[in-house]
C-alpha cells in the first residue's frame, strides 16, 4: 500500500493557529495565581502564628480567672477563701440563674454580649466577654468570639512597653450560678518584637517573591516576544516571512476595521536573481534582496503589509482608492527596485489580485470571513507567471479570462487520472515523407484529448499543465506503450512499418532508468525496437548533460533511434549536435516562416542539411506548407518532409490506409 501523502497545507495552518493561539498570558496568569497562593499561605501561617501567641497569653490569664472561681466556690463553705479573694486585686461578680448580681468584688465592666471562644483549632471553648473600657472583641453571627483585627492593632500600637487586654471570663458554678472574673492577656515588648519581626520577615519573603516571580513574568514575555520574532522573521532578509504574512495579512483581511478598504495582493518577482547569484555570489544575492525588502517596507504605511515569500518573491498587501492609483504606484515600485543597484538593471514583474470590500444583499460592508490570502497570493502569482516568459519588466492584474484559465487547470488536473484510465488519451500520426519519392518514410506521435465533456482537446490544452504538475510522465509512458501496440498489430497484418517519432518530456530525463522503462514498456508491447524513434525537444539539453547522454547511449545501445525536434529554436543547437550522438534532427518550422522564408532562411536550412549528413544524420523539415518550399528541400536533399503540404495529424484508421503492405 502506498502512503498517504500529507495535507502540507493543513499542516502550516495547525501550526499557524498553534502560535496564533500561544502567548504568555496563559503563564502570567499561572504565575499571578502562584503569588495569590503564595499570598494565601503567608497570611495563614502569619495568623497561625498570632493565633499561637494569642492563645498563649490566654491561658496564661484564664489560669489566674480560674484561680479565683475556685477560691470562690471553697469561699461558700470556708469563709476564709473569701478573705484571700478579698485581699487580691482581682475584679468579678456572680450572677445568680435569674442573671442577677448576687457577688461583686471591684468594678464591673464586662459588656452584655459574650460568646465561645474556641483555640487550639476547637478543642477547647470559653465563654469570654469583652471590656466596656476597651472594647475590641466582636461576636460574630454564629455565636463567636473574636478580636476585631484593626481596633486590636490601634489599642495594642498605643503602647510603648507592655500591654494589658482585659477579657472576661465565664465559669460556671453550682446551683446554676455564673462567675465572671476579669482577666488580661500581657503582651510584653519582647512580644511585640517578635511579631513585628515575623511580619516584617514575611512582607520581605513575599515581596522577594513577588518580585521574583514578576521577573519571570517580564523574561518568559520577553523571550515569547523574541521566539515569535524568530517564527516570523526571515532569515535572509532580516524582515518578515511567509508565516507572518498569513497570519497577519489574513486577520487583517477578514477583520472589521479594515472591512471598508480595498486591497490589492502582490506578487513581486525578480526575474533575473538566479544570473545575478551566478555572476556575483549568493551572499551578495541575498543583501540585494534585503534591500529590497528595506525598500519596499519603506513604501508601506501602517495598515500595509510585505514580507519575502520566497527565493526571489515579495508578497505584498495593500490598500489602494482605484485601480489607476494602484497601477501608478506598483510601476513606481517597479522603477526604484530596478534601479536599485547602479551597476544592473533588474527584471521585476509583478501580479496583483484585487480585493475589492464585500457587501450584503442590502448593499453593506460587511467582514470578508471566507477570505484566503494564500488563495488569493495564488491567483496574484499567477498573474505574474504570465510575464515570466518575457525579460522585460511588467505588471499583470489578476482577472476573468486569467481566473477561467486557471479553473481549467484545476479542471485538468482532477480529471487527468481518470482520463488516462479510461484511455480518452488517442493517438494522432502524422506522415512524413520523401520529398524526392514522396513515398512514406515515417510519422510523428502527436496526442489528442477526447474528453466525454469538453470533446475533441488540442494538447496545448493541456500538456503544458502536465508539464507544470509532472504528470506528463505517465503520458509519456502512455504514447510508448499505445504507438508500439499499434506497431505491433500493423506488422501483425502484414504491413510494412515506418518509424513513429515518440516525444518524451525533459522532465522524465531526470529518472536514471529512463532506457529502460521505454525498453521494457516497447518489449510488453512486442514491437521491434528500430520502429520507435525516441524525439527530444532542443531544450532538454540544457538539463542535466550528463545524465541525457548516459540516456540516449543507453537507448541507442538497445536499437531505437533518437531525435531532436525543434533545431534552430534554441541558441545552442551547434553545441547540441557536437555532444550528442543523435540520429535524426528537425528543422524547426519557423525556418520556413516569415522573415527565415527568404534568401538568409534558405541558406541555413541548406547548410542545416549539410551538416547533418557530414555528421550521418537523417533530417526532417517541419511545417512544410507550400510545393516551393518541397523542391527547395528536395534539392537539398532534405529526408523527409513533416507538414500539411502532406498531411495534417490524422487518427489511426486513417494513417493506416497509408501504410503501404509487405511485397
Amino acid at each position: 500500500m502506498s502512503k498517504k501523502k500529507p495535507d502540507r497545507k493543513k499542516e502550516r495552518m495547525k501550526l499557524y493557529k498553534k502560535v496564533r493561539n500561544t502567548s504568555s498570558w496563559r503563564s502570567t496568569v499561572i504565575y499571578l495565581l502562584l503569588i495569590l497562593l503564595f499570598i494565601a499561605m503567608m497570611i495563614f501561617l502569619s495568623g497561625f502564628v498570632v493565633e499561637y501567641i494569642f492563645e498563649s497569653k490566654f491561658k496564661e490569664g484564664y489560669k489566674d480567672a480560674e484561680r479565683t472561681a475556685k477560691l470562690y466556690e471553697k469561699g461558700q463553705t470556708d469563709s476564709s477563701y473569701l478573705k484571700v479573694l478579698e485581699s487580691e486585686d482581682s475584679d468579678f461578680f456572680v450572677k445568680d440563674d435569674n442573671g442577677k448580681i448576687i457577688y461583686q468584688k471591684g468594678k464591673n465592666t464586662c459588656s452584655d454580649e459574650g460568646g465561645e471562644l474556641e483555640i487550639t483549632n476547637g478543642k477547647y471553648s470559653y465563654c469570654v466577654y469583652s471590656d466596656k473600657e476597651i472594647d475590641i472583641a466582636r461576636i460574630n453571627k454564629d455565636g463567636s468570639f473574636s478580636l476585631n483585627p484593626a481596633e486590636f492593632v490601634k489599642w495594642y500600637t498605643s503602647f510603648e512597653d507592655s500591654a494589658r487586654l482585659p477579657l472576661w471570663v465565664s465559669f460556671d458554678l453550682d446551683g446554676g450560678k455564673k462567675l465572671l472574673c476579669k482577666t488580661y492577656l500581657s503582651f510584653s515588648s519582647l512580644d511585640r518584637i517578635l511579631v513585628i519581626e515575623l511580619l516584617a520577615g514575611l512582607a520581605i519573603i513575599v515581596f522577594v517573591f513577588c518580585l521574583l516571580t514578576v521577573i519571570k513574568i517580564i523574561k518568559s514575555a520577553i523571550n515569547f516576544r523574541r521566539v515569535v520574532r524568530l517564527f516570523y522573521s526571515d532569515p535572509v532578509t532580516n524582515g518578515h516571512n511567509w508565516m507572518w504574512y498569513v497570519r497577519y495579512g489574513e486577520e487583517k483581511l477578514r477583520g472589521g476595521r479594515c472591512k471598508k478598504y480595498s486591497f490589492a495582493v502582490v506578487d513581486i518577482v525578480f526575474r533575473n536573481y538566479r544570473n545575478y547569484c551566478l555572476c556575483h555570489s549568493i551572499s551578495e544575492g541575498e543583501e540585494l534582496l534585503s534591500s529590497m525588502n528595506r525598500l519596499l517596507c519603506s513604501e508601506m504605511n501602517k495598515k500595509e503589509m510585505c514580507a519575502h515569500a520566497a527565493m526571489s518573491n515579495f508578497a505584498l498587501l495593500l490598500i489602494y482608492d482605484s485601480e489607476e492609483q494602484l497601477k501608478q504606484r506598483l510601476n513606481g515600485f517597479i522603477e526604484k527596485l530596478k534601479d536599485i543597484d547602479s551597476e544592473h538593471s533588474f527584471h521585476i514583474q509583478l501580479g496583483v489580485d484585487l480585493i475589492p470590500p464585500k457587501t450584503d444583499a442590502g448593499g453593506r460592508i460587511v467582514k470578508r470571513r471566507d477570505i484566503s490570502i494564500e488563495n488569493a497570493y495564488n491567483n496574484a502569482c499567477t498573474a505574474s507567471a504570465t510575464l515570466a516568459d518575457s525579460e522585460e519588466s511588467g505588471l499583470r492584474i489578476f482577472d476573468s479570462n486569467l481566473l477561467e484559465q486557471q479553473k481549467w487547470e484545476n479542471t485538468v488536473q482532477e480529471k487527468q487520472q481518470s482520463a488516462l484510465d479510461n484511455e480518452e488519451f488517442v493517438v494522432y500520426y502524422q506522415p512524413k515523407y520523401d520529398p524526392c519519392t514522396d513515398t512514406l518514410k515515417g510519422a510523428e506521435a502527436l496526442i489528442r484529448w477526447e474528453s466525454p465533456e469538453y470533446g475533441l482537446l488540442t494538447p496545448y490544452k493541456f500538456i503544458p499543465i502536465f508539464e507544470k504538475n509532472g504528470f506528463i510522465t505517465q503520458i509519456d509512458h502512455y504514447m510508448i506503450s499505445h504507438v508500439a501496440r499499434a506497431q505491433k498489430k500493423w506488422l501483425d497484418e502484414g504491413k510494412k512499418c515506418v518509424p513513429i517519432s515518440v516525444n518524451v518530456s525533459r522532465v522524465h530525463f531526470a529518472e536514471p532508468d529512463l532506457a529502460e522503462q521505454i525498453r521494457e514498456l516497447v518489449d510488453k508491447e512486442g514491437a521491434p525496437h528500430e520502429l520507435i524513434e525516441i524525439e527530444l525537444t532542443e531544450s532538454a539539453f540544457f538539463d542535466d548533460k550528463n545524465a541525457m547522454l548516459r540516456t540516449i547511449a543507453a537507448l541507442k545501445e538497445y536499437g531505437f533511434d533518437i531525435s531532436m525536434d525543434d533545431f534552430g529554436s534554441g541558441y545552442s543547437s551547434l553545441n547540441s549536435l557536437k555532444d550528442m550522438p543523435l540520429d535524426v534532427l528537425k528543422l524547426d518550422a519557423e525556418f520556413f516562416r516569415g522573415d527565415n522564408a527568404g534568401e538568409r532562411g534558405r541558406i541555413v536550412v541548406s547548410e542545416a542539411i549539410k551538416l547533418a549528413r557530414s555528421l550521418n544524420m537523417r533530417t526532417v523539415a517541419e511545417g512544410v506548407e507550400i510545393k516551393e518550399q518541397v523542391e527547395f528541400l528536395a534539392q537539398q536533399h532534405c529526408d523527409m518532409i513533416q507538414g500539411y503540404y502532406y498531411a495534417k495529424p490524422m487518427p489511426a484508421q486513417d494513417f493506416e490506409q497509408r501504410i503501404q503492405p509487405q511485397q
